[in-house]
């Protein structure tokens, strides 16, 4: 009588190329779903870029009332209509070098959601570039390796003329938890918490 044994498939889960592949095909279809068009801007000479949808306004710099004992990451906060709003440079926050101040710098305001509330923060980076749109066939997984911030800060890399831009996954990058864990401090998430309507 003959006994029938399955062979196991060369390209199993140990294989690093079929996994690479995997998270390829992941990614894509999470930027199939994710939206289309970006908001990009220069940050120490790299480009970046977040979902139009999160980006509220764009303004100069300037008007920064400083807070004491606060990380260097966090530059100070905004008056903005009557809301403080407090304002990341996301130089520091990478893990760099506070940003230098230039003609061209100005702070974008975000909208982050954490635990059904909606935060505006907003982010200092040396210059607004332009909107893009970027399908999801275009969109590659963050590397596993070599970035110089970090991974959960990446959602994915676009390619766009043949170069990639950082497409950041905002809601970690602003993590109102995380910030508040690192200030020590809760006023982060008191100043800029609103519910979410629903």
């Amino acid at each position: 009588m003959t006994q029938l044994t399955h062979a196991r498939p060369a390209g199993g889960a140990a294989n690093p190329v079929a996994r690479q592949q995997a998270a390829a095909l992941q990614a894509r279809q999470a930027a199939a779903d994710a939206p289309q068009q970006y908001l990009t801007f220069l940050l120490g000479g790299e480009m970046f870029a977040v979902g139009i949808l999160n980006v509220k306004e764009i303004i100069e710099y300037g008007n920064l009332t400083e807070i004491p004992m606060m990380p260097p990451f966090i530059r100070g906060v905004i008056n903005l209509r009557g809301s403080v709003v407090p304002v990341i440079d996301l130089s520091a926050r990478f893990g760099h070098a506070q940003s230098q101040v230039g003609k061209r710098t100005c702070i974008v305001i975000v909208e982050v959601t954490e635990n059904d509330l909606r935060h505006d923060i907003g982010i200092m980076v040396d210059a607004v570039s332009e909107v893009l749109e970027i399908p999801g066939s275009d969109i590659e997984p963050p590397p596993s390796f070599g970035a110089r911030i970090r991974a959960d800060f990446i959602f994915g890399m676009g390619n766009v003329g043949g170069k990639f831009v950082i497409l950041l996954n905002i809601n970690r990058v602003l993590s109102v938890e995380e910030i508040a864990q690192l200030t020590g401090t809760e006023a982060v998430a008191d100043a800029t918490a609103m519910p979410t309507p629903g």
